[in-house]
């Protein structure tokens, strides 16, 4: 199953969470890719102990998940894509929600 995920949000424990799902559906051999959307390309900005986002975010791509990002997004808060968090554009999240079998959203 092709499964599509936008997080729209910095906060830790959403972001965390979202990336624990995704790393549980690739583990259960599912494809699984990210858009991150308004506050959520923040996301190489979140520190945080309890909800170890970085950690998970690394165990999404080690287990082949994608992760697209909101150009628009990124420019608007002086930011650059990253390899965590390649330019992706509007247009690409409708391919996401095109092809995606299942599309969940967090924040």
């Amino acid at each position: 199953m092709k499964i599509g995920i936008v997080i729209g949000t910095n906060e830790a424990e959403v972001v965390w969470n979202a990336f624990r799902f995704g790393v549980t559906s690739l583990k259960a051999n599912h494809e699984a890719k990210i858009f991150l959307i308004n506050k959520g390309v923040e996301i190489e900005d979140i520190k945080n102990e309890k909800y170890n986002v970085k950690e998970q975010t690394d165990l999404f791509i080690e287990n082949k998940g994608k992760i697209l990002v909101c150009g628009t997004c990124l420019k608007s808060r002086q930011k650059e894509g990253s390899n965590v968090c390649p330019i992706s554009t509007m247009k690409d999240l409708l391919e996401l929600v095109e092809e995606s079998d299942k599309f969940l959203t967090f924040g």
